[in-house]
């Protein structure tokens, strides 16, 4: 059966559908920490932009795709970056891939990856082959009867471990979670006094865990390798799990210093590198000991999927960013052998359920730290045709 349409499309639930468990939600008992909270960040060292990642990143939307079959069944798909993305897809790769059989997933994403090199396929053209690629995976599934997980080969475990990503642990630990990961407030740019309070902080939701609960710190590209070297040693009596993405992604060689001269730390990172080669280098250097791809930015499960092989291979674990969240990163880490963990961010407040917070009415949420995907052929999104307007409409 041939692609017959390839379309960006905004996804608009019914009212009455968006949070069909709303009266559970609860109240809040305080702002989230997303509120007020300071994230260490690239642009720290710049004054006017150090305190909130909001004031400098763009207003994108999602973008959704939608590929329709020629018997009318269709996949749907979802990546990044608003209208810059969706216009890769509508004006290049939409086109290029009608006509093509809607099984021959590791043929679109080789047509697309080679088709996207005058302009470069990192990046925005990534997350356009990401959101492509997820939608003809959904798509397979329909067709097939099956759900994304058995299409990879089935189930490798009964649950996957959730740990949740935030600053308000207290909650956390009352809604179940088993591990934490903290987005780290300072960086190079707050000097000694920084790490001092790096230090703090750490050492506030290191006593509110306890010793049975792990602890992560997410850095989120704003170090540089003698902040990382000294923060680290600062925080190893606290445990820490691993220390991630620390530096900018392109630094190869500022990740194998890190490596070196932090011998005894996990490492972790990758969410913004796109497509399977730096993956590959960056296990070929043993520079990381966890990956972390983001399948709506490096090229979709296609793609994702073959970095879980090539990390499988070396002994590397691989946990998805943001890979909880969502259907697509669940089916994913359901069925690749070397997937165990999954990251869960919470943003809503304490003392609000869980359950509110969804993207579609499909969407699961761990139970004491254990999730695993809901049922359905392709992704099992339960989402109508009805719901899906054109993006550029």
């Amino acid at each position: 059966m041939k692609i017959k349409s390839v379309e960006t499309v905004r996804l608009e639930f019914p009212p009455q559908t968006e949070h069909p468990t709303e009266h559970a939600a609860g109240e809040p008992r305080r702002e989230p920490w997303t509120a007020h909270a300071e994230v260490a960040n690239p642009m720290s060292r710049y004054p006017a932009y150090k305190r909130h990642r909001s004031s400098w990143l763009p207003k994108w939307p999602a973008v959704w795709v939608k590929v329709t079959a020629e018997d009318g069944t269709w996949g749907l798909g979802m990546t990044s970056h608003g209208r810059a993305t969706a216009a890769v897809i509508e004006d290049h790769l939409g086109p290029l891939l009608v006509g093509e059989d809607c099984l021959a997933i590791e043929k679109c994403w080789d047509m697309m990856f080679r088709a996207t090199k005058p302009y470069g396929t990192a990046g925005i053209a990534c997350c356009a082959i990401s959101g492509i690629d997820l939608a003809l995976w959904d798509l397979a599934g329909k067709i097939t009867g099956r759900a994304v997980y058995e299409m990879l080969g089935g189930p490798a475990r009964d649950s996957i471990f959730a740990y949740a990503t935030g600053n308000d642990v207290d909650w956390y630990l009352e809604c179940g979670f088993q591990a934490v990961k903290l987005a780290c407030p300072y960086g190079p740019a707050d000097g000694l006094d920084g790490i001092e309070k790096n230090e703090e902080f750490v050492a506030e939701a290191r006593e509110l865990c306890g010793d049975h609960v792990e602890i992560m710190l997410d850095c989120y590209m704003a170090f540089d390798v003698e902040y990382t070297v000294r923060l680290a040693e600062r925080l190893r009596p606290y445990r820490l799990k691993w220390i991630e993405e620390f530096l900018i992604p392109e630094d190869l060689e500022g990740h194998v210093a890190v490596r070196n001269r932090l011998p005894w730390q996990t490492l972790a990172g990758g969410e913004h590198l796109y497509t399977p080669w730096p993956f590959r280098q960056l296990i070929e250097q043993r520079a990381l000991d966890i990956l972390q791809p983001d399948i709506f930015w490096v090229g979709g499960l296609t793609a994702t999927r073959e970095i879980c092989h090539l990390a499988n291979a070396a002994g590397i674990p691989v946990i998805p960013h943001g890979g909880g969240m969502h259907q697509y990163g669940l089916h994913l880490s359901a069925a690749m052998p070397n997937t165990s963990w999954c990251e869960y961010f919470v943003g809503s407040p304490p003392g609000v359920a869980l359950t509110p917070a969804r993207r579609t009415r499909r969407d699961v949420v761990p139970q004491d730290s254990q999730i695993f995907p809901g049922a359905g052929p392709g992704f099992g999104l339960d989402v109508e045709e009805s719901w899906l307007l054109p993006f550029f409409g």
